[in-house]
């Protein structure tokens, strides 16, 4: 059964193209290390709540948009040495080390699918 690491996280938006960027050059070593999908989405119709809402899960501030992101693997066992393999890999270490936005802010999981229609 697949699995899915999500994320959201707040992302200036003079930084768009840098995260695009970064976004485009760690997709292939996602794929690397065995995800079948990598998706990115940057805001484009999310309201904001009375409640709660995207931008309040990630604490964004003036000048920030949200990004929702997901990574398919063929399961959680293979998601899992994915992960393994990107704390050791100096490349993933590098990007760590210039994200366009405060990575203490991103939200993560992993999920199990269940309902895929």
């Amino acid at each position: 059964m697949s699995y899915v690491d999500g994320f959201v996280v707040a992302v200036p938006e003079a930084n768009k193209e840098d995260y695009r960027a970064m976004a485009a050059k760690a997709a292939p070593l996602f794929k690397e290390f065995g995800a079948t999908r990598v998706v990115e989405c940057w805001a484009d119709d999310v309201p904001e709540g009375a409640q709660t809402d995207f931008y309040r899960a990630v604490k964004a501030e003036e000048g920030e948009t949200v990004v929702f992101s997901w990574i398919e693997y063929p399961s959680q066992e293979v998601r899992d040495a994915a992960n393994a393999k990107m704390m050791s890999d100096p490349r993933m270490k590098e990007m760590g080390e210039n994200m366009p936005f405060d990575g203490k802010r991103m939200i993560y999981g992993g999920f199990a699918i269940l309902l895929e229609a």
